[in-house]
């Protein structure tokens, strides 16, 4: 029996089909689901993330591949929890992976994960990719690589490339679209908890997207 197999096994075996047509309706009927709640999820899948009993990195994007292209939502979590698992061991050409992830199957409940937790880490080990690759997402006219372009250093705090934020918000100021103004006020507003008077400066000088500017200036 595969790895995927004996996952698979395990999520089948808890199918709760009423929760499952809910969270099929709140991500707006794009993706499959088994039914499991999140805690049950990673109950389930724990003894699949158990350090000594991890695929070999080598085999990690095969695997991540194909749980992606598999139906129900609750692989593609599982999936990238199990690429979190080898952030230590991140190699340059594992960009693409992620860029996989965040242009198929897409939507922000995913794409966030991947984002902040994996595209981030990746461009601390090789902050000279940072540049190339924001520049190349940003024009690339797909909103969830520009997210995120814009959000993959939610986490950083005093480490933030505050040109490179800068110079993702400006390439985006034009934009409608609700999930890339969402991000620059949620990028914004988590900055603020670090450097207040920057982001006041930015919000002050900066014609934002009214949802934006209302996001970032929640806690000022």
């Amino acid at each position: 029996m595969t790895f995927i197999e004996a996952l698979e096994i395990e999520f089948i075996s808890n199918v709760d089909t009423n929760i499952a047509s809910q969270q099929k309706a709140y991500l707006r009927n794009q993706f499959e689901h088994f039914g499991l709640k999140t805690p049950i999820r990673r109950e389930l899948q724990k003894p699949f993330l158990v350090k000594e009993f991890l695929p070999a990195k080598s085999e990690a994007e095969v695997i991540i591949k194909a749980l992606w292209n598999k139906p129900q939502r609750e692989f593609h979590y599982f999936a990238q929890e199990l690429a979190f698992k080898y952030t230590k061991q991140l190699a340059k050409e594992d960009i693409a992976l992620f860029e996989f992830m965040v242009t198929h199957k897409s939507w922000w409940d995913t794409v966030d994960f991947i984002a902040t937790k994996l595209i981030g880490n990746y461009f601390k080990k090789f902050p000279e990719k940072r540049q190339f690759y924001v520049e190349k997402w940003l024009a690339s006219n797909n909103i969830w690589l520009q997210r995120s372009a814009v959000i993959f250093q939610l986490k950083h705090k005093e480490e933030i490339d505050t040109a490179l934020l800068l110079l993702s918000i400006h390439a985006l100021l034009d934009s409608n679209e609700f999930f890339i103004n969402k991000a620059i006020g949620w990028m914004l507003r988590e900055y603020s908890r670090t450097n207040p008077e920057w982001v006041l400066n930015v919000v002050n000088t900066t014609k934002l997207n009214p949802l934006s500017r209302k996001e970032a200036l929640k806690l000022l």
